[in-house]
């Protein structure tokens, strides 16, 4: 089983080492062109308009124009907000965190791939950006994460957001986890709270060593770790299927 998570744009500030062997070595020749790229871009002027940032974020350039250098931390310690802390990589048992290191993947658009336990430094860069000379940096990630995800077997739970899952798709195997807010007999899709719901059921799905391989498993799982869930016909032939979470109010 994969969990496929979105990285999150806070990010904590210290690191201790510099960057060394990460997770999906494939992937080495496009992150060393992005991380190029970003570098020579953050050396213009231009980079606070390709990059999206404000005024008040000009300091994320200078950092990311220290990345060649910059001291790393571990994944499960850099990224912040509402999911990461809900997943809370850190408070795990030492069995549970080495799930989480099988079974997490982290899209990453500086790095294509991450595990919990690689370190890399802080940096900004969103998949949405088009990044002179590549352009859109998902269209320029699918092929090789492509290559590597398509080769791996088992059910993949997507809880990325859109930006990210234009990266890569899971086809038939993949379920898309959706959050459902309840009131009054209505339902509605939630963002904030979604975030925070993926948070939870990303944690339980690291801590139990059930392997569920269809996605009616997972349902199942789910159900019996406490959640209300409801699992959706996929949308068309060769397309994942859509697991409600559904929470009250």
């Amino acid at each position: 089983m994969l969990i496929l998570l979105p990285p999150s744009e806070g990010k904590a500030e210290r690191g201790t080492s510099t960057v060394r062997r990460l997770g999906f070595p494939e992937l080495a020749s496009p992150r060393e062109k992005v991380l190029d790229a970003l570098v020579s871009l953050c050396r213009t002027p231009e980079a606070r308009d390709v990059l999206g940032l404000s005024e008040g974020q000009a300091g994320e350039i200078e950092r990311n124009l220290a990345l060649p250098t910059a001291r790393t931390l571990p994944v499960a310690a850099l990224y912040t907000g509402v999911l990461y802390d809900n997943l809370g990589l850190a408070t795990l048992s030492p069995e549970a965190r080495r799930r989480a290191d099988r079974r997490i993947v982290v899209f990453s658009a500086l790095w294509g791939l991450l595990r919990p336990s690689d370190r890399v430094p802080p940096y900004r860069l969103s998949m949405g950006v088009r990044l002179p000379p590549m352009g859109g940096l998902a269209a320029f990630w699918r092929p090789s994460i492509s290559a590597v995800l398509d080769a791996t077997k088992g059910l993949v739970v997507d809880m990325r957001s859109a930006t990210y899952a234009a990266a890569w798709q899971p086809g038939e195997r993949g379920v898309a986890v959706r959050v459902l807010r309840e009131a009054a007999g209505k339902r509605t899709v939630v963002s904030h709270m979604a975030k925070a719901t993926r948070g939870v059921v990303a944690r339980a799905l690291v801590e139990t060593p059930d392997r569920p391989r269809t996605a009616g498993d997972l349902a199942d799982l789910l159900t019996g770790l406490g959640h209300r869930v409801e699992l959706a016909a996929p949308a068309g032939r060769g397309r994942p299927r859509t697991l409600d979470v559904i929470v009250d109010e």
